[in-house]
This record gives structure tokens, C-alpha cells and sequence, in this order.
């Protein structure tokens, strides 16, 4: 294969699952009007193109949560798209229409069906099932004014004629984007491309159709990021994703990853979207559910920037003094962190050196004594862990008590 393919082949889109798909964790709370309006806003600063509403079939709340979304979307004039999920049958797929007639925002009805043996066999369905729910759905959606992503669960496990069938039939019916679903978190990076290139070529091709292709994949074993990548390059156009992979089990794609590495990578349009807001977003999700970001969390993590060893910290310190930046924040890390409006922090441990002493306090104001700094140093190498700033301002204190 030559390099070039080795890159999605055009923009790339990405649709928000965080209010949806991601409050399906048994452990997130489900936030407020007001937390979620927040999260929209953020959203939309982030240049993210589309978001699930929430699935308003579910009762009152739900419908109250999307109508509410929907109106700010309108009241706002925002860029983002809507969309809401819905089981295959009218009683999820009217409340959809009715948000839409009440409010004047286009909302795509997004109808998911399993379709794996597994779940086949599980819930009793026939393959003639399967294909008269999709029809019925599909056609019951579009007769209601609808655009339709009809979205097959468990497409990864799914046999390829059930999933050309499926596809077909909803693509006749007026479905104009598809949704191939990796919902058990069972897909490697390779599967995940070549059921992508079967789709495209063997269904969305030869229907002659203009269909977009969307990848919705889980982390079960760790792979949500590498599977999205893999489905890009296929050349799927849109990557469904949750803001700190929040989601079922062990989470969804995560969105926050899918944007630092699509911007590192020169994607368009993200390449030259600013996305310093990306911190406001993932702790607003965070708090509004209620779901801790690891210590160790790429990019967002609180330990993503910061460093005690010695010899990692004296390289930093060194580039920091030459006042660039950008050298600072990439002598010793893979991400350059000021492109996501975060900074390299420099902190004193057993590891450390006497350097990180002196940049600390001197990154404070504080004068650099040798005396401080001895008192310091000799602190953190009889800790067994990262000083404190309230630990460092103590030695601080019985210094100057001296």
C-alpha cells in the first residue's frame, strides 16, 4: 500500500455521542439542561460537526433534555448538526419528528437494529425480521420528513450477507448515511479496515448513492482509537466518539483523543482548528457525570505534562531558557501542549535534580537560595513521592525561620 492511502482521504467528521451513548455507563450521572447546554456550547467551539440529542422514545426527560439542546441549537444559530437515536419502531422514531416541528431544528433520526448471529439467536429474530423492521423503519422516518443514519449494532461480529443485505435494504428505503457499529469493543485495526472496504465497494458503490460511511466503535480492547484511524483510512468519512471515552463497559472512542491526533496529523479541517478549549470540555463532561479523568489520561491526564525526574525536568528547564516554547513542550513529550492550551510543569521528587528546585521556585518568584534549595532537594530525595507545593512552602517557611 503506498503511504498516501496510509491517510483519510478528505475531511473528516466527527459526531458526539457524549449525552447519548455515553450516558449508558452504569456508573455516569445523567446531567442537567443546564450542564449538557454547557457541553454543547463546547462542542461547538471545538468545531466538532454533529452530536446525539439523546433518544427522546425513552420518556419525558429524554424529550425534555433533546427539545431543550435542539432550542439552543436554533436560538444560538450553531454550526453543529443533530441528530437522536431511535430504536427501529415509530414509537422512538415520532417523538423525534415532533421535537423537529416544534422547535424548526433538521434532527437525523439515527435507528439502530442488531444484526450479529449472536444477537440474532439471543433475541429469536429471522433474517426476514431484521430486513422488514429495517424497511418499515427506514421508510415510516423518511415519510416523516426524517434524514435517516440507519446504524447496524454489532457489525463486527455480523456475517457479511446479513450486513450487505441490511445496508442495501435501508439505502432503498431512503437511509443516505450508514452506521457500522463495533459495539461489543470486538474489532482489531485490520477488521476494522476491511469491513469498511467491503461496505463501501460492495454496498454503497453499487447503489449509486451519495452515503456517508460512519465508524462507531467501543475500547473493549483497547483499540477504539487505532480501529477509528483504520476505518478513516478505509475511507469512512465520520468517527462517533464520547469526551473521555465515557460509554458502556469500558467507554467509547474517545473524542478528545480523536481530536489531538487528527490535528497532529494534519486532518482537515482540524489542522487549523483551535482546540485550546479542549480542557473546558473534558472536565465539564467529567463533572457533569461524574466520571474521574486518570492521573495517566493522554493529554487531559493530570500527570499528561508534568514531570519529576531529573533528566527528563534539566531538558525541559534547558529548552525553556532558550524561551521557545514549542522546544519545551516537545523535548520530552509527543504531544506539544501548549497547541491544546495546557503547559509542561516541572515538579521536585525523589528522582529529581537539583535544577527542579531551582525552576520551581524561580517559576514562582521565589528567590533560589542555596540554602533553600539544598533544604528542599534533601526533602525530596527522603520522600517517597512528589513533593507537595504545601510540603516545598514548608521548607520554605523553616528557612527563613533559621
Amino acid at each position: 500500500m503506498h503511504p498516501a492511502s496510509l491517510k483519510p482521504a478528505g475531511p473528516v467528521l466527527l459526531n458526539d455521542e457524549s449525552l447519548r451513548d455515553g450516558l449508558q455507563s452504569p456508573s455516569v450521572r445523567d446531567p442537567s439542561i443546564q450542564e449538557k447546554i454547557v457541553i454543547l456550547h463546547l462542542m461547538e467551539e471545538l468545531g466538532i460537526n454533529s452530536l446525539d440529542l439523546g433518544l427522546p422514545g425513552a420518556g419525558p426527560r429524554a424529550v425534555e433534555h433533546v427539545e431543550a439542546l435542539a432550542r439552543e441549537i436554533v436560538k444560538h444559530k450553531m454550526k453543529i448538526r443533530a441528530n437522536c437515536a431511535a430504536r427501529t419502531h415509530q414509537n422512538d422514531i415520532r417523538p423525534i419528528a415532533d421535537i423537529v416541528e416544534r422547535t424548526g431544528l433538521t434532527i437525523e433520526a439515527a435507528a439502530f437494529l442488531g444484526s450479529s448471529p449472536i444477537r440474532r439467536y439471543t433475541e429469536g429474530w429471522t433474517d426476514d425480521f431484521l430486513l422488514q423492521t429495517t424497511e418499515s423503519a427506514v421508510e415510516y422516518a423518511v415519510s416523516l420528513g426524517l434524514p435517516v443514519m440507519y446504524v447496524t449494532e454489532d457489525t463486527t461480529r455480523c456475517d457479511p450477507e446479513t450486513v450487505k443485505r441490511l445496508y442495501s435494504t435501508a439505502i432503498n428505503c431512503g437511509a443516505r448515511a450508514i452506521v457500522i457499529c463495533d459495539t461489543a469493543g470486538h474489532a482489531t485495526p485490520m477488521g476494522a479496515f476491511a469491513l469498511v472496504r467491503f461496505v463501501l465497494d460492495e454496498i454503497v458503490k453499487p447503489s449509486g448513492e451519495t452515503i456517508r460511511v460512519d465508524w462507531h466503535g467501543h475500547c473493549d480492547r483497547g483499540l477504539a482509537i487505532a480501529n477509528a484511524m483504520a476505518a478513516l483510512v478505509a475511507g469512512a468519512t465520520c468517527v462517533h466518539a464520547t469526551a473521555i471515552g465515557i460509554g458502556e463497559r469500558v467507554g467509547n472512542t474517545q473524542m478528545d483523543q480523536m481530536l489531538v491526533n487528527l490535528k497532529l496529523m494534519g486532518l482537515s479541517p482540524w489542522a487549523e482548528q483551535d482546540l485550546t478549549r479542549l480542557k473546558d470540555y473534558c472536565h465539564a463532561v467529567s463533572k457533569a457525570t461524574g466520571v474521574p479523568i486518570p492521573v495517566n489520561y493522554p493529554v487531559l491526564g493530570e500527570d499528561a505534562f508534568r514531570t519529576a525526574t531529573g533528566v527528563h525536568a534539566a531538558a525541559v528547564i534547558k529548552a525553556f531558557k532558550k524561551n521557545d516554547v514549542e522546544l519545551a513542550n516537545t523535548v520530552y513529550s509527543g504531544v506539544p501542549s501548549h497547541v491544546f492550551g495546557l503547559e509542561q510543569i516541572i515538579d521536585i521528587g525523589p528522582m529529581s535534580g537539583k535544577s527542579n528546585v531551582i525552576f520551581w521556585l524561580e517559576h514562582r518568584g521565589l528567590e533560589a537560595s542555596e540554602e533553600l534549595v539544598e533544604r528542599i532537594y534533601k526533602r525530596a530525595k527522603s520522600s517517597d513521592h512528589t513533593l507537595t507545593e504545601a510540603e516545598i512552602l514548608e521548607c520554605l517557611q523553616s528557612a527563613k525561620a533559621r
